[in-house]
């Protein structure tokens, strides 16, 4: 069945408004090229999208050309403000930008250890409103949060969960309830996932891959065919607790003491470099072989059982050991992992590091203006 001509024209105005926002600003001569459409479809979107405030001319493709054809288009960025916030056990971070994701503005402020929720989180959002203030930025639009624990796949509510500070979940309560804006919430290593898929190590190559969590916990996220699969209760990737040899015993449901965190935290990190007499601090940096080797060997347990369920021929190593370990670590897991698995699996250093939290956020917030506002 044809496309009725309303539906046609919204179906040309969000493909011209995608070029837009990924090839950057086009002439009117750029877009028919580029969508395959006639002249005259292109001139009616552009008047559209113009009318409808979303597209303005930015400029010309050349000073020696003149004429409709020579104007450059581009997404007017100010036409929504987003927010991007990473929450930590110790901290909160922001970032501010428009609606092409362009950063005005960030900041972060840590939150003490024992700290009661309502200061807590009056701490979070004062810190939301000033970095909106620095950004010059009314009205935001969509907020997305990145915080540790589960999501309710249905309600997309932050689960209770003991081990986590209780002003986590407060804090997304008072944000819907204060802003004018759409607040999302989404585990943060999904967000890191996000951000590999689309700007960092799987960008262009893997649309199926596991990013590693390594930090102060231990957590993973499932992208299969592009897409973030988050299971029936929005555990998938809690592979902290996944059993397995060299540990003290067998993890819980209450704790994963035992489980593969056991092997692969910082703590646990520290711990093995200390044992091969180096400093913590530096030991990831350091280039020593035999404190690699080590690390890898156990990291590679973790990614072969990963590969054994989900032969996802790429896992990312993200967090704080995967950014500081880089190519050296990469290659070393990569390696060892070949001797445990028959499943040929590219293993692979983030490229972004903490800051794919933030990204994954900020992309997550665009995403959700974009489709609102987009017709």
């Amino acid at each position: 069945m044809a496309a009725s001509p309303s539906t046609a024209r919204a179906i040309n105005d969000r493909l011209a408004l995608r070029l837009l926002q990924d090839e950057g600003p086009l002439t009117a001569t750029q877009l028919k090229t580029l969508t395959g459409l006639s002249r005259p479809t292109v001139a009616d979107l552009v008047d559209r999208l113009s009318g409808s405030g979303l597209v303005h001319v930015v400029g010309e493709a050349g000073a020696e050309r003149r004429g409709p054809n020579a104007k450059l288009y581009g997404i007017v960025a100010d036409r929504a403000h987003l927010a991007a916030l990473d929450v930590r056990t110790r901290s909160v971070s922001v970032v501010v930008s428009d609606l092409l994701g362009a950063t005005l503005a960030e900041a972060t402020v840590p939150i003490g250890d024992g700290t009661a929720p309502e200061p807590a989180v009056d701490q979070a959002v004062a810190l939301l409103e000033r970095t909106v203030r620095e950004a010059g930025a009314g009205r935001l639009h969509s907020v997305a949060v990145g915080a540790p624990g589960l999501i309710d796949p249905a309600t997309r509510e932050l689960g209770d969960t003991a081990k986590l500070p209780a002003w986590h979940r407060r804090l997304v309560t008072v944000l819907r309830r204060r802003l004018p804006a759409a607040v999302l919430v989404e585990n943060e290593v999904n967000l890191a996932a996000v951000a590999e898929l689309r700007e960092g190590a799987a960008r262009a190559a893997h649309d199926t891959f596991v990013l590693l969590w390594l930090g102060q916990g231990i957590g993973a996220a499932v992208v299969l065919d592009g897409r973030l699969r988050r299971g029936a209760s929005g555990g998938a990737g809690e592979i902290g607790f996944l059993p397995v040899p060299g540990t003290s015993g067998l993890p819980s449901a209450y704790g994963c003491d035992g489980g593969f965190h056991e092997l692969a935290c910082a703590a646990a990190v520290d711990a093995l470099a200390v044992s091969y007499g180096l400093d913590p601090a530096t030991a990831l940096e350091s280039g020593d072989g035999r404190f690699l080797d080590a690390l890898a060997a156990r990291l590679a347990i973790g990614a072969a059982s990963v590969a054994a369920v989900l032969d996802p021929g790429c896992v990312v190593l993200g967090g704080e050991t995967g950014h500081r370990g880089g190519d050296a670590l990469a290659a070393r897991v990569q390696a060892r992992l070949a001797t445990l698995s028959p499943l040929r699996t590219e293993v692979r250093a983030t490229t972004l590091g903490d800051a794919g939290i933030l990204r994954g956020a900020l992309l997550t917030a665009r995403d959700a203006a974009q489709d609102a506002l987009f017709p």
